[in-house]
């Protein structure tokens, strides 16, 4: 786990009450981060992922956010720099983990601009604008990890808005690692495969048919568990990672190769 300090480092992860977010504030935990992870509307599944934490003598936060309300950003980050003042004794954090996201399902034809314009404003505007509003509370040496999608590489009917901003997101990585180089701040993006989690109805996870077609097509033989990801993001935001940079690493198990 990065830090630029002696002291235990801290993460912020967006969507971390649930699935893949949950995951990764236990990973980090593990790894001596502090934590705060937000969360729209699971406030009780929020405050247990704290109360995990602290069970085992960690520290954490859960801070209320819609990523897709730009105009309530600054206020957010002045949440932040509150919790991170009052709970963790710190003025900076060393990683921002975007996670929060939602999930649409609808072929190219029947996409409505409604549904467009949330997926958008969720995973593309909230990820470009709440990196710039949290930029100055994030450490020099610190990291950011932004989390797309296998389907940005692979292709699935139905899913061609929502691969679309995650396209966005995997270029704006590179940009942010070429203009926030001098600062000495990493930014890589990792693309999860099929995760037997909630999202998107929990299609993957519920529908058996689809699960089994996706483990047929994966090399080691079984759709991704949320805690394949949390370890991934450990992994990533880990010391010995400092050197990956504008980076994509896929974590599917090998899917489609």
């Amino acid at each position: 786990m990065s830090s630029t300090s002696k002291r235990s480092p801290v993460a912020l992860i967006t969507g971390g009450s649930r699935g893949l977010g949950r995951s990764m504030a236990l990973h980090l935990a593990d790894h001596g981060a502090g934590v705060v992870i937000t969360y729209r509307g699971a406030a009780a599944e929020a405050a247990d992922v704290v109360k995990q934490i602290e069970e085992k003598g960690g520290k954490a936060a859960a801070l209320a956010l819609d990523v897709g309300d730009i105009r309530s950003l600054d206020a957010f980050a002045g949440a932040v720099k509150a919790e991170l003042a009052g709970r963790f004794g710190r003025d900076q954090l060393d990683c921002l983990v975007n996670n929060a996201g939602i999930g649409v399902h609808a072929s190219f034809a029947e996409t409505t601009e409604e549904q467009f314009d949330a997926l958008m404003n969720v995973h593309l505007k909230g990820t470009f604008f709440l990196t710039q509003k949290l930029l100055p509370l994030i450490a020099d040496g610190g990291r950011i990890l932004n989390i797309s999608s296998g389907l940005a590489r692979f292709t699935f009917a139905g899913y061609a808005a929502y691969a679309t901003m995650k396209g966005g997101v995997e270029v704006l990585t590179r940009y942010l690692a070429k203009e926030l180089g001098p600062r000495k701040i990493t930014v890589n993006v990792l693309a999860p495969g099929a995760i037997e989690t909630d999202f998107g109805g929990g299609a993957v996870r519920d529908n058996a048919e689809l699960n089994r077609m996706i483990a047929g097509q994966t090399a080691l033989g079984r759709v991704g568990l949320p805690d394949d990801i949390g370890g991934v993001v450990a992994l990533l935001l880990a010391p010995e990672s400092g050197w990956i940079n504008g980076q994509r690493i896929e974590a599917s198990g090998g899917m489609f190769l």
